[in-house]
């Protein structure tokens, strides 16, 4: 449509234009097909769903049809939804004053009708935008009918002193109001099956009826939900006869790769600390390696036994750890009066406050604690992406990879590392394990010294979730030391025989004797 249309202000001058309006599910297909041809990104900024989703997305608008998205929590289905009012025209005419944004060739409300009526060619007309024309409701169980098609309205009938057989009465809901646009209603199986049969002749016969009204208003309305596919399946909050209304189902998915994921962590995380007029911002680097571990976090959690995995775990997880992970690199590097730093091993165990927030623990994961859960999933992690930059410590065949950080440990060394040890601190004492700077050289190519120092600790963690090395964490405090100096203090006094182990801890022993 040309912009120059916008200035037309009656009917007249409508018609002489030669406009022809469109529904609005022929709107959305016609510039739907002009984008497509034209190459254009159609839905920017939604990453991992261009094989799967957004073709039958695209494939549903093609079709006219409605559409549900079925998909746990944090797969962008808000986020997609409300991105559908940009194929929309940029603008379209209503009959001025029309509560119900009406076509002025074919209104429908008895305030339209007259209006034509009166005024014929010299109807005064509105444009309005398209951001206009998108309406939206979390559905709840207090939701009415009322609240989505309308009610009479007493006091509307006894100012105007109308009788109830008026239809000037009625007040409508929002869903009226949204008329020739686009309507989205999230989680539909949370609204009570009464109210969902109001939606039945919104689906198939595109009208609604108010309190028994013989009068029918037809609407031109786009119907979209959303819905969490336990409640959808298992609970059975969705009738049937609406169900089989949808036209289109349409399956959404986390992340199926680290690498999309890291691209949606990258798009979505507060990572530019240095915008906010701060007394004093610091630079934070993350190696890619960290990166792809705090991707990897949420990896495990969808397969971890502690983790309801019908309630899904969001990829608002891996956002709000990053977030977390650069902000403990951060609060560092301020106490420490450094202008930069990069993260630590240490600072991933401060990311445990996203992850027990965000994910719901079955029985086992309840008795083990949260806490104990996310540093579960955070050593997991570790384990799993560790094997991508070194020699697989699990295997014995490597273990000679490992041999002088291993005697150096079993000698009865020690590190530790407090969480807010100084960049030059921290690296003198990494420094002091026999092999380990030699290990990380000759397996990465850290840039600077700061990535060096991380790699550093990055290989004890993993050799502790390797079981190879000892730790012990306390009050942001974590000290790698031989592992059997670690079994033997949680004894106290020392104070021990054969028979204070069992089998697994006597074959333990046996290599230390």
């Amino acid at each position: 449509m040309a912009h120059d249309l916008t200035s037309i202000s009656t009917l007249g001058a409508l018609k002489d234009a030669d406009y022809t309006p469109l529904t609005v599910k022929e709107e959305l297909r016609k510039n739907l097909t002009t984008k497509l041809r034209a190459g254009e990104t159609i839905f920017p900024g939604i990453v991992g769903y261009d094989r799967t989703v957004i073709p039958q997305i695209q494939n549903a608008i093609l079709g006219q049809h409605d559409i549900i998205l079925l998909g746990l929590r944090g797969q962008a289905k808000s986020r997609l939804i409300r991105m559908l009012p940009t194929l929309l025209d940029e603008h379209i005419p209503i009959i001025e004053g029309s509560p119900l944004n009406e076509n002025p060739f074919e209104p429908i409300t008895k305030h339209g009708r007259e209006m034509v009526d009166e005024h014929g060619d010299d109807t005064p007309i509105d444009w309005i935008h398209r951001s206009e024309r998108y309406g939206e409701k979390l559905a709840t169980p207090d939701t009415t009918i009322a609240d989505l098609i309308g009610d009479i309205d007493p006091i509307k009938a006894a100012n105007q002193r109308l009788t109830y057989a008026d239809e000037e009465v009625i007040h409508f809901g929002i869903i009226p109001r949204t008329n020739r646009g686009i309507f989205a209603i999230n989680e539909l199986p949370d609204l009570q099956p009464r109210i969902q049969v109001g939606l039945l002749n919104i689906m198939e016969e595109q009208d609604i009826q108010v309190r028994g009204f013989n009068i029918r208003f037809p609407l031109d309305v786009m119907m979209i939900f959303s819905a969490n596919p336990e409640d959808y399946t298992s609970r059975g909050n969705l009738i049937t006869p609406l169900k089989d209304r949808i036209d289109s189902q349409i399956i959404t998915h986390y992340p199926k790769t680290i690498d999309v994921g890291l691209e949606i962590t990258n798009q979505e995380a507060w990572q530019d600390r240095g915008g906010l007029p701060d007394a004093a911002s610091v630079d934070v680097q993350v190696p890619h390696c960290f990166r792809e571990i705090i991707e990897q976090i949420a990896f495990e959690a969808r397969e971890s036994e502690y983790i309801d995995q019908k309630s899904g775990v969001s990829v608002r997880v891996t956002r709000a750890a990053l977030e977390d992970l650069i902000s403990a690199a951060e609060r560092r590097a301020l106490l420490n009066g450094e202008d930069e730093t990069t993260v630590r091993v240490s600072d991933l165990m401060l990311v445990e406050p996203a992850i027990t927030g965000k994910v719901e623990l079955v029985y086992e994961g309840e008795q083990e604690g949260a806490q104990n859960v996310a540093f579960t999933l955070i050593g997991r992690a570790v384990r799993t992406l560790f094997t991508k930059y070194f020699p697989d410590p699990s295997v014995k065949d490597n273990r000679a990879a490992y041999k002088d950080v291993l005697s150096w440990f079993s000698e009865g060394n020690a590190v530790d590392l407090e969480q807010d040890l100084a960049f030059a601190d921290y690296v003198k004492e990494l420094d002091r394990v026999d092999g380990l700077k030699q290990l990380v050289e000759e397996h990465t190519s850290p840039t600077a010294p700061a990535d060096k120092a991380s790699m550093m600790e990055f290989v004890l963690e993993a050799l502790h979730q390797n079981s190879l090395i000892g730790k012990e964490f306390d009050d942001g405090e974590q000290t790698y030391n031989d592992i059997m100096g670690s079994m033997l203090s949680s004894f106290g006094d020392g104070d021990f025989d054969d028979d204070d182990f069992d089998d697994d801890d006597d074959d333990l022993l046996s290599r230390y004797r």
